[in-house]
């Protein structure tokens, strides 16, 4: 174990010095810092649509007079509902006391329109005036669209954080069999060391450059206002997909280290990586139609699939409620196929590591003991 942690801070120490990586995180920090802040910058002025049944128009121009409003009148309130459904108007004002709208009302009208309600109606009366009820006529679609964005930014986070990984860690194996240099370092410690200190130490480079972007990314969205969108249990899911990337890292990471050792030059990488590299975008697309469709059969029955689930679920949990039983089964299954795959890519890296001259079959150095 001694041997493993050597290896794996050597790696460590060996990449975060680098000024590469220092720029590139620092880099990747303020884009998502901006990122956060795009929504706003690139908003045009904010305008609404409203209705009236049996109404009074309220005076929100008044209160708000940066904002446009349009109204529109309906003869009764089964016309309004239609409307607010086809998505003709963004709420309406049913007898002065109700507010029709589909899902959540946007914040800010919401507040205008009870903060103008409460002022028209004290000056008239002069009484305690009570809320606008607020009734949704279609589905609750409350945060929909944050839980859609949220899926679709994380597919791709994932995607870039696991392939960009994946492939450091065949150079570095490609890298020391080709210079011989592994040749000294086993004669240090164990190949199962090198090949899991390898993974670890390059897995906890990965995971500061993810956990940088989930950190700036909320800090920036809660400046920018942009969190107030986001649905409840940001803090589990931020945790689910650190857990997530770690065991999709490590399936893909033990297949990349075990096709590294296969060849001695780093030209022949691409080559020996072909099949792993279609196996990952295969799991991106895959996870990118469940950021949209995230109850769909292709989805659900994805995000139980070793190595697919490692995306997928993590992206199904963004993007809608999946019940606790299923994220439990789906993790454990990856959790199985992470030991297997392990106890794979260290057979074949033990074997074929020390093997160097012209590219190596699989099947060879399976047969070879």
């Amino acid at each position: 174990m001694n041997g493993l942690m050597l290896v794996a801070g050597r790696e460590i120490t060996t990449q975060v010095r680098t000024k590469g990586f220092v720029i590139g995180l620092i880099i990747t920090a303020v884009l998502v810092g901006l990122l956060s802040y795009a929504p706003k910058l690139f908003d045009g002025g904010d305008s609404y649509t409203v209705g009236t049944v049996n109404s009074e128009q309220l005076p929100l121009d008044r209160a708000a007079p940066d904002i446009t409003f349009e109204w529109r009148q309906f003869a009764d309130e089964a016309a309004a509902k239609t409307a607010v459904l086809a998505g003709d108007v963004d709420a309406v004002l049913v007898d002065g006391t109700r507010v029709l709208t589909d899902g959540e009302i946007d914040q800010e009208l919401g507040v205008l329109m009870q903060s103008v309600n409460r002022e028209v109606k004290l000056g008239a009366a002069g009484v305690n005036i009570p809320p606008l009820q607020v009734q949704s006529v279609g589905a609750d679609t409350r945060y929909e669209a944050a839980r859609t964005g949220i899926a679709t930014v994380l597919v791709f986070v994932l995607f870039f954080m696991i392939i960009g990984q994946v492939v450091m860690v065949a150079m570095g194996v490609v890298e020391e069999k080709g210079s011989r240099i592994v040749e000294i370092l086993l004669a240090s410690v164990r190949p199962w060391q090198l090949l899991g200190g390898k993974i670890l130490g390059l897995g906890v480079v990965g995971l500061i450059n993810l956990v940088t972007i989930l950190v700036v990314g909320l800090v920036a969205a809660s400046a920018s206002g942009l969190a107030a969108d986001f649905p409840p249990g940001m803090t589990g899911l931020v945790v689910a997909v650190v857990l997530w990337f770690v065991l999709g890292y490590a399936f893909f990471a033990t297949l990349a280290a075990a096709s590294g050792s296969l060849v001695s030059r780093q030209e022949e990488v691409n080559t020996v990586m072909t099949p792993l590299t279609m196996v990952i975008m295969g799991t991106y697309f895959v996870a990118f139609y469940a950021g949209n469709e995230p109850t769909s059969t292709l989805a659900t029955v994805g995000s139980f699939i070793p190595p697919f689930s490692s995306m997928i679920m993590p992206v199904r949990m963004a993007a809608t409620e999946v019940p606790v039983w299923q994220v439990a089964a789906s993790m454990g299954l990856m959790m199985l196929g992470v030991a297997g795959v392990l106890a794979f890519g260290a057979t074949v890296y033990r074997r074929a590591v020390l093997r160097t001259g012209a590219r190596l079959k699989l099947t060879e150095v399976l047969r070879t003991r």
